[in-house]
């Protein structure tokens, strides 16, 4: 059975691409196909794949930098990735590659992280903070995302079946898609047990960029000079950040893996103040039994157990404002002996990596043989 998978965009090293070089764990021989591919070599290597396939968008005038640009034509770039000698597309989507197109006797199941966010139900959100929310430029982005918001509706019918990455996503493929999803959870990094003891200061780790929310932070901290918030990340916020930043606020840029994990397996708490679709680090986090303050929305309310369970690994807020982060970090001071790093340790557990490879190679397998099985019924009942 020849294998491929369709992966949207390899720039940096985030979420999806922990979870495709996981997806090519489970199909070693899988053909890799993406829109572009600008990987360091040191993050390539991670995927163990020294040759992918890319669209005509790599070749483009300025796309190294600004290949995002090229959205509205990237549904038709995917279109032209020639499949016809494969039996099995996996396409790992959080925008346009589940648009590849497939034939009758080819099984396409699509792991969606999630419908673009900025074409769909975050759109005014997206546009207000990038400033595209009034004038000539602005109403041209909205006509942009209205055709590909049309792309995208139709080509989310060409998938055979999807796999959500949490319950909130399956929600919102429901909603934008009107198709139904099982739910898989992604894997994430569980380190070995850290005997390093908690300090009184608190980090947040993700890519500086509006829908993050690390500027809610960063106001928050304000409010508590005598607590200290330390940064891991970088991205197009960052000067902005930095320039807004108490004192009490550090930013560390981006570190390696084994000096963030360092960073984080001695803070008093995690924050994430961003409405994801899953989040691993808030769980790589509870991994090294560090607890987790977070927004209460998204997958987030899936993978962190608040105070007011049994064997709590974190505090949820209700809103996305700096007054309620302070009243969270207030509240997680009161009850931090209640929060246990076994505890966080042991809910991270239920989304190993393992777990996924198991989980998703025995769907893929079932997924398989009823495929073939209603092929060979069809096939058997035309008279």
């Amino acid at each position: 059975m020849r294998i491929a998978i369709v992966h949207d965009w390899l720039e940096t090293w985030a979420g999806s691409e922990r979870v495709l070089a996981e997806l090519l764990q489970i199909f070693p021989e899988a053909d890799l196909f993406s829109v572009v591919d600008f990987l360091s070599p040191v993050d390539r290597a991670r995927l163990g794949r020294s040759r992918i396939t890319t669209s005509f968008i790599q070749d483009l005038p300025f796309s190294r930098r600004h290949f995002r640009k090229y959205l509205p034509i990237m549904p038709f770039a995917v279109e032209q990735f020639d499949l016809r000698h494969h039996d099995l597309i996996i396409s790992s989507c959080h925008a346009v590659s589940k648009g590849v197109i497939t034939g009758p006797d080819q099984l396409h199941i699509c792991l969606c992280y999630t419908p673009p966010r900025y074409a769909w139900d975050m759109q005014a959100e997206y546009l207000d903070r990038a400033g595209f929310d009034r004038g000539l430029r602005g109403w041209m982005v909205r006509y942009a995302l209205h055709r590909f918001r049309i792309a995208d509706f139709r080509s989310s019918a060409r998938v055979d079946r999807y796999v959500a990455i949490s319950r909130f996503v399956s929600r919102r493929i429901l909603k934008c898609y009107r198709r139904n999803s099982d739910v898989i959870y992604p894997p994430v990094e569980i380190p070995p047990p850290q005997s390093n003891p908690r300090g009184h200061e608190y980090v947040t780790v993700g890519r500086l960029v509006p829908y993050k929310r690390v500027d809610l932070m960063v106001d928050a901290f304000r409010e508590l000079p005598d607590l200290v918030l330390n940064v891991i990340g970088e991205g197009q916020e960052a000067d902005t950040l930095r320039r807004r930043a108490p004192p009490n606020v550090t930013f560390h840029g981006s570190l390696d893996d084994d000096a963030r994990n360092r960073q984080v397996s001695v803070a008093s708490a995690f924050l994430f103040a961003a409405e994801e679709d899953f989040g691993i680090a808030p769980l790589e986090a509870q991994a090294m039994g560090v607890p987790v303050i977070a927004y209460r929305r998204g997958g987030a309310v899936e993978t962190i157990r608040g105070v007011e369970v049994e064997a709590p690994t974190g505090v949820f807020f209700d809103t996305q404002t700096p007054s309620s982060i302070v009243s969270a970090i207030r509240e997680f001071e009161s009850q931090r002996q209640r929060i246990t790093p076994e505890a966080c340790r042991t809910n991270a557990l239920r989304f190993s990596a393992e777990r996924f490879r198991t989980e998703f190679q025995r769907y893929v397998e079932d997924a398989w043989n009823d495929f073939h099985l209603e092929q060979k019924q069809m096939a058997t009942s035309w008279p």
